[in-house]
């Protein structure tokens, strides 16, 4: 298990201090590549092989939301590989207590054919991505749940600064985009209990992404993002929010 303790700055929370979404996904991110990379198989070692790492779902449970909170331990660990895919765990800690935990899944991909590879032959036996073994207190993905009607709807066009070592959309910015059509009213009475997050296809500068979003009842949402141009499903999000104590 790998850790880190964080400083929460005021550009990471929101009006009422809550931890912004956006920087949870940061703070995996980052925390995932640097971890990867002390263990071998970040991006130093697989962008000589054409390979990157394409993250495809998360899971991510909030046991207390982080609000006025400004020291943070994150921990992380890669859980081993399945076929074509890759587990990873995260934690987010407050002292001794656990705010939140989240599992996700990841591939290899080609960068030249655009093809997913196999993840034992891409790591040539690294000890540190061993085969999955699921233990009981694992979290599990969710089934994705699509809108069944859209009631409100915002349209983006891709900033040069959206744009990722990868050359398409970071995926921090998904969620920034899925949430931003809801009303402030909404957003500031809210914080996430549980979250999925299935990521379907890259985005790449100068397109526009259409953000949709279905108001379930007072407590789920679900939302998926679009090519604006070509229709083609981008990201689906499913949210089950808590009031905010204020």
């Amino acid at each position: 298990m790998y850790e880190e303790k964080v400083k929460v700055r005021y550009s990471e929370m929101d009006f009422g201090l809550a931890l912004k979404p956006s920087a949870v996904l940061n703070f995996f991110q980052d925390m995932a590549s640097e971890n990867a990379e002390n263990l071998g198989f970040g991006y130093s070692y697989i962008s000589k092989k054409n390979l990157a790492w394409f993250l495809l779902k998360y899971r991510i449970e909030f046991l207390k939301y982080p609000v006025g909170l400004y020291n943070l331990t994150l921990k992380t660990q890669p859980r081993g590989y399945n076929k074509i895919f890759a587990f990873r765990d995260f934690e987010i800690w407050n002292d001794s207590e656990c705010l939140a935990r989240a599992a996700s899944s990841w591939s290899l991909v080609d960068t030249l054919s655009g093809k997913p590879v196999s993840v034992a032959d891409a790591l040539e036996g690294n000890p540190f991505m061993p085969l999955y073994q699921k233990q009981p207190e694992d979290l599990c993905f969710s089934k994705i749940k699509t809108p069944d009607k859209i009631d409100i709807e915002k349209t983006f066009e891709i900033r040069y600064d959206d744009i990722d070592v990868n050359h398409h959309a970071n995926n921090c910015n998904y969620i920034i985009w899925a949430f931003e059509p809801f009303s402030l009213d909404f957003r500031s009475s809210r914080c996430i209990k549980n979250l999925d997050i299935v990521f379907k296809k890259e985005i790449k500068f100068g397109n526009k992404v259409l953000s949709q979003i279905e108001i379930a009842d007072d407590k789920h949402t679900k939302h998926v993002l679009k090519n604006a141009r070509t229709g083609d499903d981008l990201c689906f999000i499913n949210v089950e929010w808590n009031q905010r104590q204020i």
